[in-house]
């Protein structure tokens, strides 16, 4: 009974202790001046948009700078308001540390598209299908978005197919403007080869992209890449072309290799078809 009672007696004590300590340790740091901050850029290798001299200017141009000020008079749920206005950043978190630095763990929203339509409207959209105002003054190679890609339309309909071109090297770095037609069809232009591809609705645009890339590689590359004027993509199973300085369409199947006139000299049929 005894040994219980020490023991009790030994616990409340070392609560006591610990209670004190913490309490003196806090009123310690409240009374430190910050002395630096650490701030912790997320995806910076993918995004690398915001820097931390932006940071710093925005916390300055706000008096909320905390480097200087006493700890117990920084507020760092005001600091986490103040950064997520900011366009690109989408979440921020900020902690006191014992030794009299403000922590601060950004992440970015990643733009995917620039939009500038036929409204006169200008912004961006990111990976998570959201709006981006144009003052975000990104510096990423995006494709830009043309013609009749209004707000809602961006949102829900260009959405994955921006997340898409990100994350495909290939066109990421292929396809440079994307336009919207006033029947809500998709053209795109390409980086390489002098001509416009018609994608049609952009519904089942991964299997109307792979068909492109194929033809591409076992077409353009034989006949040469500023033959056509326009490549379309709009029905299944088949590439239908036209030609510079003609109207008539001429059909490509994605399976076979086309050959040029010089190989094919006696052929009687070419191995693009008129329609």
């Amino acid at each position: 009974m005894i040994k219980k009672i020490l023991l009790l007696i030994v616990l409340l004590l070392v609560i006591a202790y610990l209670v004190t300590a913490i309490t003196a340790f806090n009123n310690k740091s409240d009374k430190q001046t910050c002395k630096n901050i650490e701030l912790i850029i997320k995806d910076s290798v993918n995004a690398g948009f915001i820097t931390e001299n932006e940071i710093a200017s925005l916390l300055k141009k706000e008096d909320a700078y905390p480097v200087g000020k006493k700890m117990d008079k920084i507020q760092t749920r005001k600091l986490e308001r103040m950064l997520t206005r900011h366009p690109l950043i989408e979440r921020a978190e900020c902690y006191k540390t014992p030794g009299g630095k403000i922590c601060m763990e950004i992440s970015q929203r990643l733009p995917i598209l620039r939009v500038m339509n036929y409204k006169g409207e200008s912004f961006y959209l990111d990976n998570q299908g959201k709006i981006i105002p144009p003052e975000a003054n990104c510096t990423a190679h995006l494709a830009i978005v043309t013609g009749y890609a209004e707000k809602s339309f961006a949102m829900r309909n260009l959405y994955k197919f921006g997340v898409f071109l990100q994350n495909d090297k290939f066109w990421n770095a292929e396809i440079e403007q994307i336009n919207v037609t006033p029947t809500r069809e998709i053209e795109l232009i390409p980086r390489v080869g002098d001509h416009i591809v018609f994608l049609g609705k952009i519904d089942n645009f991964e299997e109307k992209l792979a068909r492109l890339k194929i033809f591409y590689e076992k077409a353009l590359n034989n006949v040469g890449w500023n033959k056509y004027e326009r490549i379309s993509l709009e029905f299944s199973n088949q590439i239908i072309c036209t030609k510079k300085g003609e109207a008539c369409a001429k059909i490509e199947e994605t399976n076979k290799p086309a050959e040029t006139t010089s190989e094919k000299k006696d052929e009687k049929k070419p191995p693009l078809l008129e329609n």
